[in-house]
C-alpha cells in the first residue's frame, strides 16, 4: 500500500465546517472575496524550466459548454497550433503519424435521420495539424451520427485499436462500440447490466464518458452517473466493477467516486481517476480482499481547491497532469502535491 497523502480540503471536511458556520456564511462570503483576491496564487506562474508539450481538448464555453470548442498543442505555454470552429471537443489523442484523434459534437448538420434538420452530430475526427507548414489544421476523417440533443449525448472518448477498429463511447444510447470503415463491428449496451429507461436518448441516464483498453479485448468504462467503473470483456460483458455498491445495487458509493471522468488504468489493481463531483484526483488500489480503497488523493494545487476536475494522467516521470475544468487551468503535480507546472486556459 502506498502512503496516503491527503492534500487540500476534502468535501467531507468542508461539509462539516459548513454546518458549523452556516449562520455566518453570508457575512463571511463578502469578506472572503476580498481576502481571496489578495491571496489567490498567480495561476500559470509555476517554474517552467523544462519544456512540456501538452495536447489539449477544450469543450468550450457558452450554454452547456457547447461553444468555441478547440484542440490545441502547447509547447511550454506557447500555442503551436489550434483547430477550432466546432461546438465541442473532448478527449484527444496524438497518433503515431502526428495526426490527432478527438471526440467531438457540432451542430448545423442536414443529415439528421429521425430528427428535425438542422441537427447536431457527435462522433470522432482525425485532424491533421499541418504542423510542418503554414496551412491551418484540417479534418482528415470524420465518423459521426445525428443525436436528439446537443447536451449529454456526446461522444467523449475514442481509442484506436491494434485491429484498426475505433473504440467509441456513446452517451446518447449509453453503450461502447467498435467501428471500422464506417460499420459497427461490436457493441456493449449498458442495458445488459443497468435498468434502462424506455428511451435513453431522452434523458441523461448513465453518461458513459470514457473507455480505455486495458488488455486484449478488455476495456475500462466510466459509467459516470452510477459512480462506477466497469471492466467489459469483449464477448463476456462486465467482468469487474470498481465501486460496486451494497447488495444488488448498480450504483456505487459516492464518497469513493462521484460522477467521475477519464480513469487511467495504471496496471493490475490500480487506477487513477478524476473524481469530479468530489473535487479531487484519486488513485484507487485493489486490496487482497478485492475491495478498492484510496491509495493517494489530492484536492488542491497552488493553494486553490479543484473545481470539477475532468482528467488526470500519470506521466512517465511519475507526476500527475490534471485538467481542473471550472478553474480553467492545467496543473502538473508531483507525488507530494507540489505544482511543477501550470497553465491558465
Amino acid at each position: 500500500m502506498r502512503e496516503l497523502v491527503p492534500l487540500g480540503e476534502s468535501p467531507q471536511s468542508r461539509q462539516r465546517r459548513g454546518v458549523a458556520l452556516v449562520v455566518l456564511g453570508i457575512l463571511l462570503f463578502v469578506s472572503s472575496l476580498v481576502v481571496g483576491a489578495a491571496l489567490a496564487p498567480d495561476v500559470g506562474a509555476a517554474d517552467d524550466e523544462e519544456t512540456r508539450r501538452t495536447l489539449v481538448g477544450s469543450q468550450g464555453g457558452g450554454p452547456g459548454l457547447h461553444e468555441h470548442g478547440s484542440v490545441y498543442l502547447l509547447d511550454g505555454r506557447e500555442t503551436v497550433w489550434r483547430a477550432g470552429d466546432t461546438d465541442s471537443y473532448f478527449d484527444v489523442t496524438m497518433l503515431d503519424n502526428g495526426s490527432v484523434m478527438a471526440g467531438f459534437m457540432d451542430s448545423g448538420y442536414d443529415d439528421c435521420g429521425p430528427y428535425e434538420s438542422p441537427c447536431a452530430h457527435t462522433g470522432f475526427r482525425i485532424i491533421d495539424p499541418n504542423a510542418d507548414s503554414d496551412a491551418d489544421p484540417e479534418i482528415e476523417y470524420e465518423y459521426s451520427f445525428p443525436v436528439r440533443s446537443e447536451k449529454n449525448s456526446e461522444v467523449h472518448d475514442v481509442e484506436l485499436l491494434d485491429s484498426g477498429e475505433f473504440l467509441v463511447t456513446d452517451m446518447d444510447r449509453e453503450r461502447i462500440f467498435t467501428v471500422r470503415g464506417g460499420e459497427i463491428t461490436w457493441q456493449w449496451n449498458a442495458s445488459q447490466r443497468y435498468d434502462a429507461p424506455a428511451d435513453p436518448t431522452r434523458t441523461d441516464w448513465l453518461h458513459i464518458n470514457d473507455v480505455d483498453v486495458i488488455g486484449e479485448d478488455r476495456y475500462l468504462v466510466s459509467v459516470r452517473n452510477a459512480h462506477q467503473l466497469v471492466v467489459v470483456e469483449r464477448g463476456a460483458g462486465v467482468v469487474e466493477v470498481i465501486n460496486e455498491g451494497d447488495g444488488d445495487s448498480t450504483r456505487g458509493d459516492p464518497t469513493l467516486l462521484r460522477q467521475q471522468h477519464n480513469p487511467q488504468w495504471l496496471g493490475t489493481g490500480s487506477v487513477l481517476v478524476a473524481d469530479s463531483h468530489n473535487d479531487r484526483i484519486v488513485e484507487l488500489e485493489r486490496g487482497p480482499d478485492g475491495e478498492w480503497t484510496v491509495a493517494w488523493e489530492i484536492y488542491a494545487a497552488e493553494g486553490v481547491n479543484f473545481n470539477w476536475p475532468r482528467d488526470a494522467d500519470r506521466l512517465a516521470n511519475g507526476n500527475t497532469l490534471i485538467t481542473d475544468s471550472l478553474n480553467k487551468r492545467l496543473v502538473e503535480v508531483n507525488r507530494s502535491g507540489a505544482t511543477v507546472w501550470s497553465y491558465n486556459t
